[in-house]
């Protein structure tokens, strides 16, 4: 299918041939017929990528303290991989459609095939042929509804909700700066509530088109313009002023935050909708002690995973206006006629002149504020089967070939950290990489040369060319697809963890029982690491020992999907194994009872291990310390010898009156050597890297220490 995407590196501008999406549960697939562009919000995008990276910095300040915190825990190199490998890569443009359903998701069947939809949200409206969009950010477009109308429904909620923020009633008196595409439905909303509308704008022509939509007096934001406005609202107000100033502009000027003070009544309210500078004149706005609110997106459940993702709904009796019920309220408008869409239309083009559309958008070629996309009509409502052209393949080799290599899941860690790598080992090869999101696919195959893609996972596990398939999705699917894959016979490379609970361990288990594959491998990386592996030569034999672990684990970010520990797994059930399995390595041993504490914060949690041998090691897991603090150091004690490790860039030993130490600029974790033994063994038939045994403990472990956090007591592994 064709989709719109961008390279954020390079500002490159590009329609892809990818795979189309999955039906995935929870959702529908869309059929898109028109999409439409956001000349505000995709053309802000679209220029900030092609800043240089100096700019894009600039541009994003938050992001660069993240970016500096980073390097102080994970050294430069490893972090600027990290950067340029979210920045090279196809991000997706669009949030808002109308299409047909072609198929229902389990979960979905309020919808029907051959439905007429409208659909929201930046992940999943897209400019695409077809897209997955999750129940709550779909609804059915009204009969009578012309589907280009439709196509304005998730922009139409934006400016319905800075409406509701506002807190209009009959009879008041609104300013909209800014009459853009959003300013425009704002000003349309307005009028069809009963209120007296004014606006502003720097483009005349805008000016009028909202006069023509029922706003009293429109100006430009000059000072004349200003002051001419300024008497026409006073003069409908009785001298008071405006109710509501709603701010839809965007920009750096701090003119409209200024403006609206001084058009405001006295306890007025001030809506941002746009991204506007806001700066706010404090006497101004302390003199009339006026109330500043923000409009969050589409209306609340935005930004709420559970909502927009799980479908769960907020009770009418609490919110009585969701993102979802926003969607339906604007569709219905135009469906009863109150709410003239089609005038906003300026003009539609094919999706595969999108880039020459964005470029002369940019450049203000075309006048008009509402632009869409249209799409192929097809008379069947199937999903066309996407058939790119496939690399010259190489058949599957005997033991001492080459080892074929199969991807599932190809996010920022296997980008990074994973494939850079095995692109470069000439005794692997890349065949398949199935990803939840085509534009994932496309990324992975444009950089790291795959010779196909998917958006199925079966795809994947089905084909009988590959020798080894790693599993790099979320947690929640690791032991179900470790398990289908072991089936078919393949080695797997499953990132960690293995396994959430102890049933689904059992499983794996059992399944390397019936089947006879122990061909697996878990990304425990650490052990692997030069300087760690280097530092445990160099102390010498293990006795009974004591080792100290301290993870400065830091915060996560608020939409972080490791916050949803109920789908996911606990923060420490999905990292834990990490340090759990250095412990073991280091030792050993096979670690045989766990006992935990909860730390100081959530998430936090302190574990004490003992081992087969006499030996224990402590986890102290934490992430309330300071991000430039190292993240992981480790301290050893036992038979007159003590070593410390600070985060993969000095190791020292204590065994005479003084340390050696050897240092390293480089923060090398481990996953070029864990990789090279792992291909290695895949090719040669060797053994695992990681015996299987040490596998299912490490892992086991890991799993009791929510147990005993849970029971309070130590829990047998």
């Amino acid at each position: 299918m064709k989709q719109v995407a961008q390279n954020y590196k390079s500002g490159e501008l590009a329609v892809l041939d990818v795979p189309p999406p999955t039906c995935a549960p929870g959702g529908v697939l869309i059929r898109s017929l028109y999409s439409l562009i956001s000349t505000g919000t995709e053309l802000m995008k679209v220029g900030e990528a092609k800043l240089s990276l100096v700019g894009k910095a600039k541009a994003r300040p938050d992001q660069v303290r993240k970016v500096l915190d980073t390097v102080a825990q994970q050294g430069l190199t490893s972090t600027y991989k990290k950067v340029m490998n979210k920045l090279d890569s196809y991000t997706p443009l669009g949030y808002s459609l109308c299409g047909v359903v072609v198929e229902v998701g389990a979960g979905a069947e309020e919808f029907s095939v051959g439905q007429l939809v409208a659909a929201a949200g930046n992940e999943f409206a897209l400019h695409a042929e077809y897209n997955w969009v999750p129940v709550n950010l779909c609804v059915p477009v009204p009969d009578g509804v012309p589907a280009e109308q439709a196509a304005f429904s998730t922009v139409g909620a934006i400016a319905m909700q800075g409406v509701r923020q506002a807190e209009v009633q009959l009879g008041d008196t609104a300013v909209v700066i800014g009459l853009g595409l959003v300013g425009q439905l704002v000003v349309r909303l307005l009028v069809a509530a009963g209120v007296r509308v004014f606006g502003i704008d720097t483009v005349a022509d805008r000016c009028r088109m909202a006069e023509k939509a029922g706003a009293l007096h429109c100006a430009g934001a000059d000072e004349a313009g200003v002051a001419a406005l300024e008497r026409s609202l006073l003069q409908a107000s009785n001298g008071l002023g405006a109710d509501h100033i709603l701010l839809a502009a965007g920009g750096h000027s701090n003119g409209p935050v200024e403006t609206a003070a001084r058009l405001a009544r006295d306890r007025a309210r001030v809506v941002d909708i746009g991204k506007t500078r806001l700066d706010l004149p404090w006497n101004a706005y302390y003199d009339k002690e006026l109330d500043v609110r923000f409009s969050r997106s589409y209306g609340p459940g935005r930004y709420d995973d559970r909502y927009e993702l799980e479908g769960i709904d907020y009770p009418a009796g609490y919110v009585r206006w969701t993102e979802r019920r926003n969607l339906e309220c604007f569709v219905d408008l135009i469906a009863r006629e109150q709410l003239d869409v089609g005038a906003l239309i300026a003009n539609t083009f094919p999706i595969t002149d999108a880039t020459d559309v964005y470029q002369k958008l940019s450049t203000g070629t075309y006048p008009g504020v509402g632009f869409l996309f249209e799409y192929p009509k097809e008379e069947a409502s199937e999903v066309p089967a996407f058939a790119p052209e496939r690399r010259e393949s190489v058949a599957r080799p005997a033991s001492g070939g080459v080892v074929r290599v199969g991807f599932v899941g190809a996010g920022n860690y296997a980008s990074s950290m994973l494939l850079p790598h095995l692109q470069k080992d000439g005794r692997a090869v890349l065949g398949r990489v199935a990803t939840n999101k085509s534009l994932s696919a496309a990324n992975a195959q444009r950089r790291f040369g795959f010779e196909a893609v998917s958006t199925d996972a079966d795809e994947v596990l089905r084909d009988d060319s590959l020798d080894a398939v790693f599993v790099v999705t979320r947690h929640s699917s690791h032991a179900e697809l470790a398990c289908r894959a072991l089936e078919t016979g393949k080695a797997v490379f499953v990132e960690k963890p293995l396994a959430l609970n102890d049933d689904e361990l059992d499983r794996i288990v059992a399944t390397v029982d019936a089947t006879g594959n122990d061909r697996l491998m878990v990304g425990f990386n650490r052990r692997f690491a030069p300087l760690l592996t280097d530092l445990k030569d160099r102390f010498g034999p293990q006795g009974n020992t004591s080792v100290r672990y301290l993870v400065n684990a830091g915060k996560l970010d608020s939409t972080s999907w490791y916050l949803d520990a109920g789908k996911e797994g606990t923060r420490f059930a999905g990292e834990g194994g990490h340090f759990i399995d250095t412990l073991t390595w280091w030792l050993d041993s096979l670690p045989i009872e766990v006992y935990a504490v909860p730390g100081p914060d959530a998430g936090d949690v302190l574990v004490t291990l003992r081992f087969a041998n006499g030996s224990v090691g402590t986890i102290t897991y934490v992430g309330g310390g300071n991000a430039r603090f190292p993240k992981e150091t480790i301290d050893i004690t036992g038979g007159g010898r003590n070593a410390r490790f600070d985060n993969f860039q000095r190791a020292s030993v204590y065994t005479g009156r003084k340390p050696t130490t050897r240092k390293t600029r480089a923060t090398d974790k481990g996953q070029r050597n864990e990789l090279d033994r792992f291909i290695a063994a895949v090719r040669t038939g060797a053994p695992m890297p990681i015996p299987f045994d040490q596998l299912i403990a490490t892992t086991r472990a890991t799993i009791a220490v929510d147990r005993s956090l849970a029971s309070g007591k130590p829990e047998k592994v």
